[in-house]
């Protein structure tokens, strides 16, 4: 699908965001800019957080409370060829079923993350919006009206 404005970015994140219950492992594939972070803002919204979000990018991992006791964890290893520790915490988190984890720049963790997970491609299109490709466990009839 295409995407035009930051704010149908967030539409779709958050239209993503009411669907999720726990338990779910949601990669984020895109260069630096292509709107992840923006994304992420709008699952948050669909997962009830009211914190400000922001990208993780020096602090690796954020975490907010979310409705029905839910937890997103937003990961963030851009700058982690060999993540360390916070790949057994990243780990513990893909078990947890009251958490939604939202991984971005995975090539560094990619052998941890389970197969059942959600896979959101966003590729920037001079002077045409961004193009969302999703895979995964997810009702795509259910993102975009």
């Amino acid at each position: 699908m295409t995407i035009m404005t930051a704010e149908d970015m967030q539409r779709l994140g958050e239209a993503i965001g009411r669907q999720l219950h726990g338990g779910e492992n949601i990669e984020l594939i895109g260069d630096v800019g292509a709107g992840k972070t923006t994304l992420t803002k709008g699952i948050a919204r669909g997962l009830g957080v009211t914190d400000n979000i922001t990208s993780p990018s020096f602090t690796i991992s954020c975490n907010y409370s979310g409705r029905d006791g839910l937890i997103m964890r937003h990961y963030d290893f851009y700058r982690l060829n060999d993540p360390g520790i916070m790949s057994m915490e990243l780990a513990e988190s893909l078990g947890d079923k009251k958490s939604v984890n939202i991984v971005e720049w995975t090539d560094s963790v990619k052998s941890i993350l389970p197969d059942d997970r959600i896979t959101v491609r966003i590729n920037y299109l001079p002077e045409a919006g961004r193009e969302v490709q999703i895979s995964g466990p997810l009702d795509q009839t259910r993102l975009m009206n």
